[in-house]
């Protein structure tokens, strides 16, 4: 196959059309699917030098796949990386990225405020291993500073973070990670990649989980990381490898095409989150309403320095708690019960029994997660019609 053109002269828009496509001898417009398990050789002499590395090529398709690097390039020139590495779901991408790196002895130091699996990872996990942990308050850049030690390899945030939408301050943050000599990880689901890019930012590692707004479409899993040529060559290529948390050629293809309309659905989700959060923000049964796109979001100024618009999610407490809570989520008609985001269409979570289960009820009051909160994650549909449906919702709140 033909070496894919370069497309990061141009602007975003046009690399998610276009990016990372390489065309067989039929020349087909859209991407090939390559479902194939491994691949031939004209020789034996062919295959030895592929397994020494000497000779480009595809030898199995657990670690590499024209299709999985079709949306491997795709995403590293949208994101502006040097490499990356796709995995079966954005919980691999994110076990990947923060272990691979490490042995035991390590110290790993992350913000209290993560999604529940990527708390796991580190709170549970990572110890298992011998490997140290500290969490802190992501918000407090002292915190940072007073964990870095001297066997620190790794800081670990996402931001905005998961449900709560608070805005990390990234360059800081990565500031302080690199004074110590360790490296910033950063999960940039929430943002997507149209609206922040963490990497310009000072992080040296990137995490999605490509099942959320890169398909956008409910239909298949997936995860990448991107950083540099040297992390994936020194860190991760031998670990996934050998240990396999593959993508499927079949869920690369279905990401390539939602690639395609990222933008698109992006910039739509984001005026319509901004529309409900507007409207969510005077209702009367709304205690408090966290949206990064308005003014009176905590760190207003931090996101009109590091990101370029909100997001697609909104967070919101309900007035009487859980139950509240739960007669407004059964009530909605539009907007459906569901742990995932990024959806074409909208989708309402209550984290304290879903997402952030797990934590204690004082950890999660810690981190403003009430028994009255939702997260919202705005899909297609028409604003109007949603802020209708949650207005009768909460008319039964």
């Amino acid at each position: 196959m033909p070496e894919a053109k370069s497309t990061t002269r141009y602007r975003p828009e046009t690399r998610l059309v276009h990016g990372g496509t390489l065309r067989s001898q039929f020349g087909e417009t859209s991407e090939a699917l390559f479902l194939t398990q491994g691949y031939v050789y004209d020789s034996a002499e062919q295959c030895e030098a592929r397994f020494k590395g000497e000779e480009p090529g595809f030898i199995y398709s657990r670690y590499s796949n024209p299709t999985i690097e079709m949306f491997e390039r795709r995403m590293i020139q949208l994101e502006g990386a040097e490499a990356a590495r796709s995995t079966a779901t954005g919980m691999a991408a994110v076990a990947t990225a923060i272990l691979a790196p490490l042995r035991a002895g390590d110290h790993v130091v992350a913000s209290k405020a993560l999604f529940g699996s990527c708390l796991y990872v580190v709170q549970d996990l990572l110890p298992r291993y011998g490997i140290e942990t500290t969490l802190v308050d992501g918000l407090d850049l002292d915190q940072w500073q007073r964990a870095l030690r001297p066997n620190t390899k790794s800081f670990f945030l996402e931001s905005p973070t998961n449900p709560t939408l608070d805005v990390l301050d990234i360059p800081a943050i990565a500031e302080i990670a690199h004074s110590g000599g360790a490296r910033l990880i950063v999960d940039n689901v929430f943002a997507t990649p149209i609206w922040q890019s963490p990497l310009s930012l000072g992080a040296d590692v990137v995490v999605y989980s490509a099942t959320k707004h890169i398909d956008g479409q409910g239909r298949c899993l997936g995860g990448i990381i991107l950083a540099s040529e040297a992390f994936v060559a020194e860190h991760l290529h031998n670990f996934m490898r050998h240990t396999g948390p593959s993508m499927s050629p079949f869920n690369a293809w279905v990401l390539l095409k939602g690639l395609e309309t990222l933008a698109v659905r992006v910039r739509a989700q984001t005026e319509t989150a901004g529309k409900v959060a507007d409207a969510l923000a005077k209702h009367p049964k709304i205690s408090r309403l966290i949206y990064p796109g308005r003014s009176d979001h905590p760190q207003a100024e931090l996101v009109k320095r590091q990101m370029r618009a909100g997001s697609t999610l909104v967070g919101f407490e309900v007035k009487g708690g859980k139950q509240a809570a739960f007669r407004c989520l059964n009530a909605l008609q539009i907007s459906r019960i569901s742990n995932n985001l990024g959806d074409a269409k909208s989708l309402v979570t209550h984290p304290p029994t879903t997402t952030h289960q797990r934590l204690t009820p004082e950890a999660r009051a810690e981190l403003g997660i009430s028994e009255g909160f939702i997260r919202f994650s705005a899909g297609l549909e028409h604003a109007d019609d949603l802020i209708e449906d949650f207005a009768q919702a909460l008319e039964k709140a």
